[in-house]
Order: structure tokens, then sequence, then C-alpha cells
């Protein structure tokens, strides 16, 4: 599997990549298989493709601070991102790997390989949810997926040196909580994994097996994304 490791500028433009590796690989004519990571160099909120903002975030506290808040073509719930919390996202191919259509099999399948990697540095991770991964009964780890046709993109969050302080501070409560969360408020469910980003890094990498075969990227297509949707209040709002 190919490894790209980049981080764009904006919270915008990396969004936008992670979404034009989904849409490169649908419009090839083989399965294309790809690990990305990277990290926002800024926090931001990031609601899912479904959520709204009023429910999800706290629209008054962010624009105070000037953060953005900004909706991913995935579902899922809000999260948090900035500076020490990795982001991944893998691209994978349903001609490759025909029963993760099924997507309890793409949940369980990705969240297992993810787990794989970050035990490599931290052992005791588990998978809790339909998407989460845990360490200590804490959450450090929130996931969600976009299918296509030929394709699907799951990515996700990995926190090791973020300020958890942010999470209660940015997002609200989430309107759907799992069962293993006991009603537990921001700052008694997230945690930190006690590993360094490098580290984690290259046990994801090694789990998947991804190493840098290129360091091409979709650029005419992030910038397109961005110009047409991540950059444009009616796609943030439209909830």
């Amino acid at each position: 599997m190919q490894l790209l490791d980049l981080t764009l500028d904006t919270p915008a433009e990396n969004l936008a990549l992670d979404e034009a590796l989904l849409e490169e690989a649908e419009a090839s004519t083989a399965p294309r298989e790809l690990l990305r990571l990277w990290e926002s160099p800024q926090l931001a909120v990031v609601i899912g493709r479904s959520s709204r903002i009023d429910v999800e975030a706290r629209r008054d506290e962010c624009a105070r601070r000037n953060i953005p808040i900004l909706r991913r073509s995935s579902g899922g719930a809000a999260v948090v991102i900035g500076p020490g919390c990795l982001m991944y996202a893998v691209v994978l191919s349903y001609q490759l790997h025909p029963e993760l259509a099924q997507l309890d099999e793409a949940h369980r399948y990705v969240l297992g390989r993810v787990a794989e990697g970050v035990r490599r540095v931290v052992p005791g991770v588990e998978v809790q949810g339909i998407s989460d991964l845990v360490w200590q009964g804490r959450k450090f780890s929130g996931n969600s997926l976009r299918c296509k046709r030929s394709h699907f993109l799951y990515h996700g969050t990995l926190l090791y040196d973020f300020r958890l302080e942010q999470v209660e501070r940015l997002l609200g409560v989430p309107p759907r909580q799992p069962d293993y969360r006991q009603g537990r408020p921001h700052e008694e469910f997230v945690t930190n994994l006690p590993a360094a980003g490098e580290a984690l890094r290259a046990g994801i990498a090694a789990a998947w097996q991804a190493w840098p075969a290129s360091s091409a990227w979709p650029q005419e297509l992030v910038e397109r994304l961005v110009a047409e949707r991540y950059s444009q209040a009616s796609w943030h709002e439209r909830l």
C-alpha cells in the first residue's frame, strides 16, 4: 500500500485532500489503495456530513476564538483537531476486499488494523462502540467512513499530545453516545495516548504495510474541492 505523509496548510485543504484521494481512486481503472497521515497545524472543529452545527459544536466559542467549523464528506460526530492529534485516512478497494461492502466488516477490519498499529507503541488498545478506539476505558480515536462505488474512505483521529480541555470548550454534547461512555462528560471520556507522534506514524504505517511510493497527490482536485465546497459557508452551514 502507498503511504502519503502530507499535511497541507489549512484544515479546509486537508479535508479536501482526504476526499480527493477517494475521488482519484474512484476514477482509476484499477484498484488503488493508500494510507495518508497528517496533523493539522491549527485548531478546527470538524463535523460529520449530516451533523448539525448548533447541536455538536459551541458556535459562539469557536467564533470568539476564530476557530473554523468545517464539514467533512464522511459521517459521524464532531471532533476537534489540531496539534497533538494525528490524523489518518485509508482508501480501500471493494474489488480487493469485497467483504468490506458490509459496514460492520469495514469498521472491524480498519479499526482492527489501526489498533494493531497503535498497540505496537501502546499496549492495551481496544475497539469500543461502533467506531471508537479506547485505552484504559477512555476514547482517543473517533472514526468515520464514506462509501463510493468501487472504493471507500475510512479516516479518524488519534489523540497523543492534544490539549484535551479544548474538546469540552468547543464541542457540545453528542446526540448519540456509545454505551461504554456511561454519560461521562468530555473531560472524563477522552484521553491522550502516552506516545510520540512519530512512533504512532511508524506503527500505523507498519500495520498497513504502507511505504512511500510517490510524492504525487491530486493538487488540482484539492483546489477545486476547496473552491467549490470547503471554502463555502453554504457547505458547512447546510444543516
